[in-house]
């Protein structure tokens, strides 16, 4: 099997936005009617402009109502379960989506449509950039 980061970069070629692999801490919340609310914090495994993909414990079905909450941000997006994926141990890769297009959800930078592991600045060497020197603080 290929790994996961290529499968992802293949896959974007077909997708709405482009996927980026990222640890992101959030926070899930399914209300179910006539239920008391299920919350489970966990990281991302990819993102996108329109959602992501995660490892849940928590059953869910296709199409579930959920609301993702950003502890960095303090911001909180409905979403809805569009995939249902293998499961890993006790938890089980979950695709959601959200209810309107969130890209600044993340608060990340997304590479342009035509960005491949190919492109030619995937190959560059990655430029580190020197932050200015601190003021002296004087007594």
């Amino acid at each position: 099997m290929e790994p996961f980061s290529k499968q992802v970069a293949e896959k974007n070629t077909q997708r709405r936005s482009q996927r980026v692999l990222a640890a992101v801490p959030i926070s899930v919340v399914l209300a179910r009617p006539s239920q008391k609310p299920v919350s489970e914090k966990t990281n991302t495994l990819v993102v996108s402009a329109h959602g992501a993909l995660l490892l849940l414990s928590m059953k869910l079905f296709a199409g579930d109502q959920l609301t993702l909450f950003n502890p960095q941000t303090d911001e909180q997006q409905p979403v809805r379960v569009v995939y249902l994926g293998p499961q890993q141990l006790d938890k089980q890769e979950i695709g959601m989506e959200f209810v309107k297009s969130s890209p600044l959800f993340w608060r990340i930078a997304f590479p342009p449509s035509d960005w491949t592991t190919a492109h030619e600045e995937a190959k560059a060497p990655a430029k580190r950039v020197t932050p200015p020197p601190k003021a002296l603080k004087t007594p």
